[in-house]
C-alpha cells in the first residue's frame, strides 16, 4: 500500500513514521515541526543546527497545551505542514523518487508532482507524529561534502533507541533534507521503489492520483 513501510513492533514503527518526516519522519525532519522560519544565530547555519532548529519547533508544536485540544488538530497541522515546507527541499526528494521517471517529464509535470508529493509527505508526516509521546533525540555527528552533508542521530525512548540520518543540501545558502535514513530505510528509497511498482502496473497519471487521494483537502484544513 502506498505510503506503508516494513513493519516491526508498534513503538519502533510509531517512531520510524514519526521521524520520516520529516522530520521529517521530520523529522521531522522528521524533523519535525515547523510556521516559523528558522535563521542562525550569527552566521551560516550547519547541518546540525538546521536539523536541531526544526526538530526543536516541531516538539514545541506538539508539546503545546493550548494545541493540545483535539479542536486544535486541523491548526496544529497545519501548523506542522509549515514548519515542514521550510526545511525540506521536496523538489529534490521527488527528482530522487521517481529517478529514471523524471526525466521524460514535462516542467508542467514536474510542477504537478512536486507539489502532490508534497502534500502526500506534509499529511503522512502530520498524522503519525502526533503519537509523539517525549522521545528524545541525541545528536551524533555530522558530514559535509561540498553542497552535501549528513546528520546523524538518534531518537531515544524507554524502551528503543532508533537511528535517523538526515541527508542535506544546500539550496540558496541554506540546508534543506531531501532524504531521512530511519533504522537503515531510506525514504527516498522506500518510494521510489513503490512508485516505480505503480508506473509499472498502471501508469504515472494514476501515481499522481493516488498520492492526491491520500492527501488531506484544503477545505478540510482550513476547519477550526
Amino acid at each position: 500500500m502506498l505510503g506503508e513501510w516494513p513493519q516491526a513492533e508498534v513503538i519502533r514503527e510509531r517512531l520510524r513514521a514519526a521521524m520520516r518526516g520529516f522530520a521529517l519522519h521530520a523529522a521531522v525532519q522528521l524533523v519535525l515541526v515547523w510556521p516559523v522560519v528558522l535563521v542562525a544565530a550569527a552566521g551560516p547555519e550547519s547541518p546540525t543546527e538546521a536539523v536541531r532548529g526544526t526538530i526543536t519547533q516541531v516538539i514545541r508544536i506538539l508539546e503545546d497545551p493550548a494545541l493540545k485540544d483535539p479542536a486544535k488538530l486541523m491548526p496544529r497541522r497545519r501548523m506542522l505542514a509549515e514548519a515542514i515546507a521550510n526545511r525540506f527541499d521536496y523538489a529534490e526528494m521527488s527528482r530522487r523518487s521517481l529517478a529514471a521517471d523524471w526525466k521524460p517529464l514535462t516542467t508542467a509535470e514536474r510542477t504537478e508532482f512536486v507539489e502532490a508529493f508534497k502534500g502526500f509527505l506534509i499529511d503522512r508526516y502530520a498524522e503519525r507524529i502526533e503519537g509523539y509521546s517525549g522521545e528524545q533525540v541525541e545528536y551524533l555527528s555530522e558530514r559535509i561534502e561540498g553542497t552535501y552533508a549528513e546528520v546523524r542521530t538518534e531518537l531515544v525512548s524507554d524502551k528503543t533507541t532508533i537511528p535517523v540520518d538526515y541527508r542535506l543540501l544546500m539550496n540558496e545558502g541554506r540546508w534543506h533534507a531531501y532524504d531521512l535514513v530511519v533504522d537503515g530505510i531510506s525514504l527516498v528509497k522506500n518510494y521510489r521503489s513503490q512508485f516505480q511498482k505503480i508506473i509499472r502496473e498502471t501508469s504515472y497519471q494514476e501515481l499522481v492520483k493516488k498520492l492526491r487521494e491520500r492527501t488531506i483537502p484544503e477545505e478540510k484544513k482550513a476547519k477550526p
